[in-house]
């Protein structure tokens, strides 16, 4: 009787286990009801501690769009090493996508919708985009060494040499915010744990995923368009052409919350040094061109005219563009499974 027992319960207990496929399904229905949800207005005037309870639940379980439809009978499961992640079909507004839940043992720790592609542009996460990017990439490195874009590199080493001063305290100044992020997360590590998971929830809303299934080439290819496009031009070149200031202040704030997000005091030192070539990279590229924006500005002040000084931006962010390619090939090695 005792052997039938020891036998028994613990098939009893694999009875009772849910799978990942049901506790998903079983959040999600909670999280379309609008059960799971927080209003992140609702932590002012709280204590830290229940605060921050209410923004780590804002962050992980946003609402879901108005009208959204998920077919719940149709889970897609993946495992992973601390739980697994599971996806459901679903659509909304004409546009396909899925819903996507971070299962860990019995508990749903995340929910998101993401469209068909996340925020990419479908061109570009296909199978043929990581060829003809390292094409691309060659053809762009020989253009600085042997092509046209040679005499603007050498225009640009002679800017380099001649504002070195302002080019080691952009770099020095820009670095150091992202080292105090680093070691303020040390002081409160629940806060750095939680603008850790907001950096990555929206990383997870580009979609990326995707394009780590076609392999590490079409993985750099997106990893350089979404660096490129919104890093450098959108948020670095673009206020750089209000005469700096604005860039370096914008990337003042983005580099002490980076700091933050990617300090090892959330992140094991192993996989903090493994990083560190892409973060020195990226960040290097975004200060080139906040220093060409400084140039610029500081040629106005000189009476040398915008022109002049737009020069100096433009030949700078040549130097980002070529530190953020470098970036983008080795974290496609790097994150690759």
């Amino acid at each position: 009787m005792r052997a039938l027992t020891w036998f028994v319960f613990p098939l009893l207990l694999l009875s009772l286990a849910q799978s990942p496929a049901d506790v998903a399904r079983q959040a999600v229905t909670e999280w379309l009801s609008g059960k799971l949800s927080a209003n992140p207005y609702e932590a002012l005037g709280q204590s830290p501690e229940r605060a921050l309870e209410i923004l780590e639940k804002a962050m992980a379980f946003p609402p879901p769009p108005p009208g959204l439809e998920v077919n719940l009978e149709a889970p897609e499961v993946e495992p992973r090493a601390d739980g697994a992640v599971v996806k459901f079909p679903a659509a909304w507004d004409d546009h396909g996508g899925s819903v996507v839940v971070e299962v860990r043992g019995d508990e749903a720790r995340s929910i998101f919708w993401r469209p068909d592609g996340g925020l990419l542009p479908k061109w570009l996460v296909t199978p043929w985009m990581g060829p003809l990017f390292l094409l691309l990439s060659l053809t762009f490195v020989l253009s600085l060494t042997r092509g046209r874009l040679r005499g603007w590199w050498r225009a640009l080493v002679f800017e380099l040499s001649n504002r070195r001063r302002l080019f080691f305290f952009t770099n020095a100044v820009l670095f150091s915010a992202f080292i105090l992020g680093a070691l303020g997360a040390y002081g409160d590590p629940k806060v750095a744990l939680l603008v850790q998971r907001l950096v990555g929830g929206a990383l997870n809303q580009i979609g990326l995923d995707r394009a780590v299934e076609y392999g590490p080439l079409t993985l750099a290819a997106v990893i350089f368009y979404w660096n490129f496009t919104r890093g450098l031009i959108l948020t670095t070149l673009s206020p750089a052409l209000l005469f700096g200031i604005p860039a370096l202040v914008l990337n003042l704030a983005r580099y002490y919350v980076l700091g933050i997000a990617l300090s090892p005091a959330v992140i094991p030192w192993e996989r903090f040094l493994l990083h560190l070539p892409v973060i020195l990279l990226e960040l290097g590229g975004y200060n080139a061109v906040v220093f060409g924006g400084l140039g610029l500005l500081g040629d106005v002040l000189a009476g040398k005219g915008y022109r002049q000084g737009l020069w100096v931006l433009l030949r700078s962010f040549v130097l980002g563009a070529v530190l953020l390619l470098f970036a983008a090939w080795y974290e496609a090695f790097e994150v690759m499974p």
